[in-house]
Protein backbone atom coordinates (compact mmCIF):
# COMPACT_ATOMS: atom_id res chain seq x y z
CA UNK A 1 0.00 0.00 0.00
CA UNK A 2 2.87 2.37 0.76
CA UNK A 3 6.45 2.53 -0.42
CA UNK A 4 9.39 4.90 -0.12
CA UNK A 5 9.74 7.09 -3.21
CA UNK A 6 12.30 9.37 -4.83
CA UNK A 7 12.20 11.88 -7.67
CA UNK A 8 15.08 12.21 -10.13
CA UNK A 9 15.72 15.80 -11.20
CA UNK A 10 18.36 14.53 -13.67
CA UNK A 11 15.78 12.55 -15.67
CA UNK A 12 12.71 14.71 -14.97
CA UNK A 13 13.84 18.33 -14.49
CA UNK A 14 11.35 21.18 -13.88
CA UNK A 15 9.12 21.49 -16.93
CA UNK A 16 9.13 17.76 -17.64
CA UNK A 17 6.37 15.38 -16.55
CA UNK A 18 6.55 14.54 -12.84
CA UNK A 19 7.67 10.99 -12.03
CA UNK A 20 8.52 8.91 -8.98
CA UNK A 21 10.92 5.99 -8.60
CA UNK A 22 11.16 3.26 -5.98
CA UNK A 23 14.07 2.64 -3.62
CA UNK A 24 15.50 -0.22 -5.68
CA UNK A 25 15.54 1.86 -8.89
CA UNK A 26 17.13 4.77 -7.05
CA UNK A 27 20.17 2.51 -6.53
CA UNK A 28 20.18 0.43 -9.70
CA UNK A 29 18.98 2.84 -12.39
CA UNK A 30 19.64 6.31 -10.93
CA UNK A 31 22.68 5.72 -8.72
CA UNK A 32 24.70 8.65 -10.12
CA UNK A 33 21.73 11.03 -10.61
CA UNK A 34 20.49 13.91 -8.51
CA UNK A 35 17.66 12.55 -6.35
CA UNK A 36 15.48 13.94 -3.60
CA UNK A 37 13.42 11.91 -1.16
CA UNK A 38 9.61 12.01 -1.22
CA UNK A 39 9.24 9.86 1.93
CA UNK A 40 6.22 7.55 1.39
CA UNK A 41 3.23 7.66 -0.94
CA UNK A 42 0.18 5.40 -0.97
CA UNK A 43 -0.86 3.28 -3.97
CA UNK A 44 2.06 4.50 -6.11
CA UNK A 45 3.78 2.41 -8.79
CA UNK A 46 7.37 3.10 -9.82
CA UNK A 47 7.63 5.16 -13.04
CA UNK A 48 11.24 4.26 -13.82
CA UNK A 49 11.63 3.42 -17.50
CA UNK A 50 8.08 4.28 -18.60
CA UNK A 51 7.05 7.01 -21.06
CA UNK A 52 7.98 9.75 -18.60
CA UNK A 53 11.65 8.79 -19.05
CA UNK A 54 12.60 9.46 -22.66
CA UNK A 55 16.05 7.83 -22.80
CA UNK A 56 16.08 5.45 -19.85
CA UNK A 57 15.10 1.80 -19.56
CA UNK A 58 14.53 0.26 -16.14
CA UNK A 59 17.23 -2.31 -15.42
CA UNK A 60 15.12 -4.20 -12.89
CA UNK A 61 11.87 -4.43 -14.87
CA UNK A 62 12.49 -3.44 -18.51
CA UNK A 63 8.94 -4.16 -19.73
CA UNK A 64 6.72 -1.59 -18.06
CA UNK A 65 3.47 0.08 -19.03
CA UNK A 66 3.69 3.48 -20.69
CA UNK A 67 2.04 5.25 -17.76
CA UNK A 68 0.74 4.48 -14.27
CA UNK A 69 -2.74 6.00 -14.39
CA UNK A 70 -3.37 5.41 -10.69
CA UNK A 71 -0.42 7.54 -9.54
CA UNK A 72 -1.03 11.02 -8.15
CA UNK A 73 1.53 13.82 -8.44
CA UNK A 74 2.08 17.24 -6.89
CA UNK A 75 4.83 19.85 -6.57
CA UNK A 76 6.79 17.52 -4.25
CA UNK A 77 8.01 15.69 -7.36
CA UNK A 78 9.86 18.90 -8.36
CA UNK A 79 11.28 19.39 -4.87
CA UNK A 80 8.74 22.05 -3.85
CA UNK A 81 6.59 21.81 -0.72
CA UNK A 82 3.89 23.56 1.30
CA UNK A 83 1.63 26.43 0.19
CA UNK A 84 4.75 28.57 -0.17
CA UNK A 85 6.11 26.23 -2.89
CA UNK A 86 9.66 26.29 -1.51
CA UNK A 87 12.32 23.55 -1.42
CA UNK A 88 13.28 21.76 1.76
CA UNK A 89 15.72 22.48 3.23
CA UNK A 90 15.34 26.05 2.02
CA UNK A 91 18.66 27.96 1.96
CA UNK A 92 16.78 31.28 1.99
CA UNK A 93 14.56 30.43 4.97
CA UNK A 94 16.22 31.36 8.25
CA UNK A 95 13.22 30.45 10.41
CA UNK A 96 13.56 26.98 12.00
CA UNK A 97 10.29 25.15 11.39
CA UNK A 98 9.05 21.56 11.38
CA UNK A 99 7.59 20.07 8.19
CA UNK A 100 4.38 18.04 8.67
CA UNK A 101 2.80 15.77 6.06
CA UNK A 102 -0.94 15.92 5.31
CA UNK A 103 -2.34 12.39 5.28
CA UNK A 104 -4.88 13.19 2.56
CA UNK A 105 -2.93 15.03 -0.17
CA UNK A 106 0.45 13.81 1.21
CA UNK A 107 2.07 17.23 0.65
CA UNK A 108 4.45 18.60 3.30
CA UNK A 109 3.75 21.87 5.12
CA UNK A 110 5.64 24.27 7.37
CA UNK A 111 4.06 24.35 10.80
CA UNK A 112 3.59 28.13 10.50
CA UNK A 113 1.62 27.79 7.26
CA UNK A 114 -1.21 25.62 8.58
CA UNK A 115 -3.50 28.36 9.89
CA UNK A 116 -3.15 27.02 13.44
CA UNK A 117 -0.31 26.44 15.87
CA UNK A 118 0.46 22.68 15.84
CA UNK A 119 0.33 20.86 19.18
CA UNK A 120 3.50 19.26 20.49
CA UNK A 121 4.68 16.59 18.03
CA UNK A 122 4.06 13.80 20.55
CA UNK A 123 0.45 14.85 21.12
CA UNK A 124 -0.84 14.05 17.61
CA UNK A 125 -0.14 11.42 14.97
CA UNK A 126 -1.69 12.75 11.77
CA UNK A 127 -2.55 16.10 10.19
CA UNK A 128 -5.10 17.18 7.58
CA UNK A 129 -4.20 20.46 5.85
CA UNK A 130 -6.53 23.42 5.28
CA UNK A 131 -7.30 22.58 1.65
CA UNK A 132 -8.07 18.94 2.45
CA UNK A 133 -10.32 19.95 5.36
CA UNK A 134 -12.32 22.04 2.88
CA UNK A 135 -12.42 19.09 0.49
CA UNK A 136 -13.34 16.60 3.27
CA UNK A 137 -15.84 18.94 4.91
CA UNK A 138 -17.42 16.07 6.88
CA UNK A 139 -14.31 15.89 9.05
CA UNK A 140 -15.30 19.08 10.87
CA UNK A 141 -18.11 17.20 12.60
CA UNK A 142 -15.53 14.72 13.93
CA UNK A 143 -12.95 17.40 14.74
CA UNK A 144 -14.99 18.79 17.61
CA UNK A 145 -14.89 15.35 19.27
CA UNK A 146 -11.57 13.85 18.15
CA UNK A 147 -9.10 16.45 16.90
CA UNK A 148 -6.13 17.36 19.11
CA UNK A 149 -5.78 20.96 20.24
CA UNK A 150 -3.50 22.64 22.70
CA UNK A 151 -3.07 20.89 26.04
CA UNK A 152 -5.14 22.02 28.96
CA UNK A 153 -1.81 22.61 30.72
CA UNK A 154 -1.19 25.44 28.23
CA UNK A 155 -4.15 27.34 29.73
CA UNK A 156 -3.07 29.42 32.76
CA UNK A 157 -4.42 27.89 36.01
CA UNK A 158 -6.52 29.85 38.51
CA UNK A 159 -4.31 31.22 41.27
CA UNK A 160 -7.03 32.34 43.72
CA UNK A 161 -9.96 30.39 45.08
CA UNK A 162 -12.26 33.38 44.65
CA UNK A 163 -10.94 34.48 41.25
CA UNK A 164 -14.14 33.38 39.46
CA UNK A 165 -16.29 35.37 41.84
CA UNK A 166 -14.04 38.39 41.35
CA UNK A 167 -14.68 38.18 37.59
CA UNK A 168 -18.42 37.96 38.13
CA UNK A 169 -18.66 34.36 36.87
CA UNK A 170 -21.21 32.15 38.63
CA UNK A 171 -20.84 28.36 38.47
CA UNK A 172 -23.95 26.15 38.67
CA UNK A 173 -23.31 23.31 41.10
CA UNK A 174 -25.16 20.08 40.28
CA UNK A 175 -26.66 18.20 43.19
CA UNK A 176 -25.62 14.60 43.70
CA UNK A 177 -28.14 11.76 43.45
CA UNK A 178 -28.00 11.21 47.24
CA UNK A 179 -28.73 14.86 47.86
CA UNK A 180 -31.71 14.69 45.48
CA UNK A 181 -33.08 11.64 47.30
CA UNK A 182 -32.80 13.40 50.66
CA UNK A 183 -34.70 16.36 49.28
CA UNK A 184 -37.39 14.11 47.80
CA UNK A 185 -37.72 12.20 51.08
CA UNK A 186 -38.23 15.42 53.01
CA UNK A 187 -40.88 16.59 50.54
CA UNK A 188 -42.68 13.21 50.60
CA UNK A 189 -42.41 12.52 46.86
CA UNK A 190 -39.82 9.72 46.93
CA UNK A 191 -42.43 6.95 46.84
CA UNK A 192 -44.23 8.50 43.88
CA UNK A 193 -40.99 8.96 41.87
CA UNK A 194 -39.91 5.38 42.59
CA UNK A 195 -43.22 4.11 41.22
CA UNK A 196 -42.82 6.24 38.09
CA UNK A 197 -39.25 4.97 37.57
CA UNK A 198 -40.47 1.34 37.69
CA UNK A 199 -43.18 2.10 35.16
CA UNK A 200 -40.59 3.76 32.91
CA UNK A 201 -38.34 0.68 33.13
CA UNK A 202 -41.25 -1.55 32.12
CA UNK A 203 -42.01 0.75 29.23
CA UNK A 204 -38.42 0.70 27.99
CA UNK A 205 -37.96 -3.06 28.43
CA UNK A 206 -39.43 -4.13 25.05
CA UNK A 207 -36.64 -2.23 23.19
CA UNK A 208 -34.02 -4.72 24.42
CA UNK A 209 -33.33 -8.17 23.00
CA UNK A 210 -33.92 -9.72 26.43
CA UNK A 211 -37.32 -8.10 26.89
CA UNK A 212 -40.50 -8.06 24.86
CA UNK A 213 -39.05 -9.14 21.50
CA UNK A 214 -37.21 -12.13 22.93
CA UNK A 215 -40.53 -13.50 24.21
CA UNK A 216 -42.41 -13.28 20.93
CA UNK A 217 -39.77 -13.47 18.16
CA UNK A 218 -37.26 -16.21 17.38
CA UNK A 219 -33.76 -15.41 18.51
CA UNK A 220 -32.30 -15.23 15.01
CA UNK A 221 -34.84 -12.55 13.99
CA UNK A 222 -33.76 -10.44 16.96
CA UNK A 223 -30.11 -10.79 15.94
CA UNK A 224 -30.91 -9.79 12.36
CA UNK A 225 -32.81 -6.74 13.59
CA UNK A 226 -29.92 -5.69 15.84
CA UNK A 227 -27.38 -6.17 13.04
CA UNK A 228 -29.45 -4.15 10.58
CA UNK A 229 -29.86 -1.39 13.13
CA UNK A 230 -26.12 -1.30 13.78
CA UNK A 231 -25.23 -0.95 10.09
CA UNK A 232 -27.94 1.62 9.38
CA UNK A 233 -26.86 3.87 12.26
CA UNK A 234 -24.74 6.80 11.01
CA UNK A 235 -22.21 8.27 13.44
CA UNK A 236 -21.67 11.26 11.16
CA UNK A 237 -25.36 12.30 11.13
CA UNK A 238 -25.43 11.94 14.90
CA UNK A 239 -22.43 14.28 15.23
CA UNK A 240 -23.83 16.74 12.70
CA UNK A 241 -26.91 17.22 14.88
CA UNK A 242 -24.63 18.78 17.50
CA UNK A 243 -23.13 22.26 17.03
CA UNK A 244 -19.61 22.32 15.59
CA UNK A 245 -17.37 25.00 14.14
CA UNK A 246 -15.73 25.07 10.71
CA UNK A 247 -12.45 26.95 10.50
CA UNK A 248 -9.97 27.77 7.77
CA UNK A 249 -7.21 25.79 9.49
CA UNK A 250 -5.51 22.45 9.46
CA UNK A 251 -6.53 19.84 12.04
CA UNK A 252 -4.46 17.44 14.12
CA UNK A 253 -5.59 13.93 15.03
CA UNK A 254 -4.67 11.24 17.58
CA UNK A 255 -3.46 7.75 16.70
CA UNK A 256 -6.81 5.92 16.78
CA UNK A 257 -9.07 8.54 15.18
CA UNK A 258 -9.63 6.62 11.94
CA UNK A 259 -11.38 3.78 13.77
CA UNK A 260 -13.98 6.31 14.99
CA UNK A 261 -15.13 7.25 11.47
CA UNK A 262 -18.54 6.00 10.42
CA UNK A 263 -18.62 3.05 8.01
CA UNK A 264 -22.32 2.99 7.18
CA UNK A 265 -23.33 2.55 3.55
CA UNK A 266 -23.93 6.27 2.96
CA UNK A 267 -20.59 7.29 4.45
CA UNK A 268 -18.66 4.68 2.49
CA UNK A 269 -20.28 6.01 -0.68
CA UNK A 270 -19.27 9.55 0.29
CA UNK A 271 -15.64 8.48 0.92
CA UNK A 272 -15.57 6.88 -2.52
CA UNK A 273 -16.94 10.00 -4.22
CA UNK A 274 -14.33 12.16 -2.45
CA UNK A 275 -11.60 9.56 -3.22
CA UNK A 276 -10.63 9.23 0.45
CA UNK A 277 -11.60 5.59 1.07
CA UNK A 278 -8.19 5.10 2.71
CA UNK A 279 -9.26 7.16 5.73
CA UNK A 280 -11.02 4.16 7.28
CA UNK A 281 -7.97 1.92 6.74
CA UNK A 282 -5.70 2.03 9.79
CA UNK A 283 -3.05 0.09 7.86
CA UNK A 284 -2.74 3.13 5.57
CA UNK A 285 -1.09 5.25 8.26
CA UNK A 286 2.61 6.05 8.14
CA UNK A 287 2.89 4.62 11.66
CA UNK A 288 1.55 1.26 10.43
CA UNK A 289 4.06 1.37 7.55
CA UNK A 290 6.95 2.01 9.95
CA UNK A 291 5.76 -0.68 12.38
CA UNK A 292 5.58 -3.20 9.53
CA UNK A 293 9.19 -2.41 8.62
CA UNK A 294 10.25 -2.92 12.24
CA UNK A 295 8.34 -6.23 12.39
CA UNK A 296 9.95 -7.45 9.16
CA UNK A 297 13.40 -6.61 10.52
CA UNK A 298 12.73 -8.58 13.71
CA UNK A 299 11.61 -11.57 11.62
CA UNK A 300 14.79 -11.35 9.56
CA UNK A 301 16.88 -11.37 12.75
CA UNK A 302 15.71 -14.89 13.57
CA UNK A 303 18.43 -17.38 12.73
CA UNK A 304 17.00 -20.01 10.34
CA UNK A 305 20.11 -22.16 10.91
CA UNK A 306 19.28 -22.63 14.60
CA UNK A 307 15.67 -23.55 13.75
CA UNK A 308 16.92 -26.22 11.35
CA UNK A 309 19.59 -27.54 13.75
CA UNK A 310 17.03 -28.14 16.47
CA UNK A 311 15.24 -30.64 14.20
CA UNK A 312 18.38 -32.73 13.45
CA UNK A 313 20.44 -35.42 15.18
CA UNK A 314 24.06 -34.91 16.24
CA UNK A 315 25.74 -36.12 13.01
CA UNK A 316 23.44 -34.07 10.80
CA UNK A 317 24.08 -30.99 12.94
CA UNK A 318 27.88 -31.26 12.52
CA UNK A 319 27.58 -31.74 8.74
CA UNK A 320 25.22 -28.80 8.36
CA UNK A 321 27.43 -26.49 10.45
CA UNK A 322 30.46 -27.32 8.29
CA UNK A 323 28.50 -26.68 5.08
CA UNK A 324 27.11 -23.45 6.47
CA UNK A 325 30.54 -22.14 7.51
CA UNK A 326 31.96 -22.93 4.04
CA UNK A 327 29.07 -21.12 2.35
CA UNK A 328 29.30 -18.11 4.66
CA UNK A 329 33.07 -17.72 4.14
CA UNK A 330 32.95 -18.03 0.34
CA UNK A 331 29.90 -15.75 -0.02
CA UNK A 332 31.48 -13.07 2.19
CA UNK A 333 34.66 -13.11 0.10
CA UNK A 334 32.61 -12.98 -3.11
CA UNK A 335 30.48 -9.99 -2.02
CA UNK A 336 33.48 -8.12 -0.67
CA UNK A 337 34.78 -7.72 -4.24
CA UNK A 338 31.60 -5.84 -5.19
CA UNK A 339 31.89 -3.62 -2.12
CA UNK A 340 35.51 -2.78 -2.88
CA UNK A 341 34.65 -1.92 -6.51
CA UNK A 342 31.49 0.00 -5.54
CA UNK A 343 29.27 -1.97 -7.91
CA UNK A 344 25.71 -3.26 -7.41
CA UNK A 345 25.14 -6.99 -6.88
CA UNK A 346 22.70 -8.29 -9.49
CA UNK A 347 20.57 -11.42 -9.63
CA UNK A 348 22.88 -12.98 -12.22
CA UNK A 349 25.87 -12.50 -9.88
CA UNK A 350 24.15 -14.42 -7.09
CA UNK A 351 23.09 -17.21 -9.47
CA UNK A 352 26.66 -17.47 -10.78
CA UNK A 353 28.03 -17.72 -7.24
CA UNK A 354 25.76 -20.62 -6.25
CA UNK A 355 26.43 -22.47 -9.48
CA UNK A 356 30.16 -22.24 -8.80
CA UNK A 357 29.67 -23.20 -5.15
CA UNK A 358 27.70 -26.33 -6.06
CA UNK A 359 30.35 -27.27 -8.65
CA UNK A 360 33.16 -26.97 -6.08
CA UNK A 361 31.12 -28.97 -3.57
CA UNK A 362 30.66 -31.84 -6.08
CA UNK A 363 34.38 -31.92 -6.86
CA UNK A 364 35.22 -32.15 -3.17
CA UNK A 365 32.71 -34.96 -2.65
CA UNK A 366 34.05 -36.98 -5.61
CA UNK A 367 37.64 -36.81 -4.25
CA UNK A 368 36.63 -38.19 -0.84
CA UNK A 369 37.57 -41.85 -0.05
CA UNK A 370 35.52 -44.06 2.23
CA UNK A 371 37.03 -46.93 4.28
CA UNK A 372 35.32 -49.81 6.00
CA UNK A 373 36.52 -50.90 9.44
Amino acid sequence: KRQALYACSTCTPPGAEPAGICLACSYECHGTHRLFELYTKRNFRCDCGNSKFKNLQCKLLPEKGKVNSGNKYNDNFYGLYCTCKRPYPDPEDEIPDEMIQCIVCEDWFHGRHLGAVPPESGDFHEMVCQACMNHCHFLWAYASQLAVSKKASDIPPLTKANSLEDEGIVLKVEESEEQKKEIKKESGVEHQDTKEEKQLEQFNEPSTSSGYYSKFLPKFLVEIAETTSEFSFCKLKELQRKPFVKKDTATFWPSNWRSKLCTCEDCLKMYSELEVQFLTDECDTVLAYENKGTSDQETERRDPLMDTLNSMNRVQQVELICEYNDLKTELTDYLRRFADEGTVVKREDIQHFFEEFQSRKRRRTNRMQYYCS
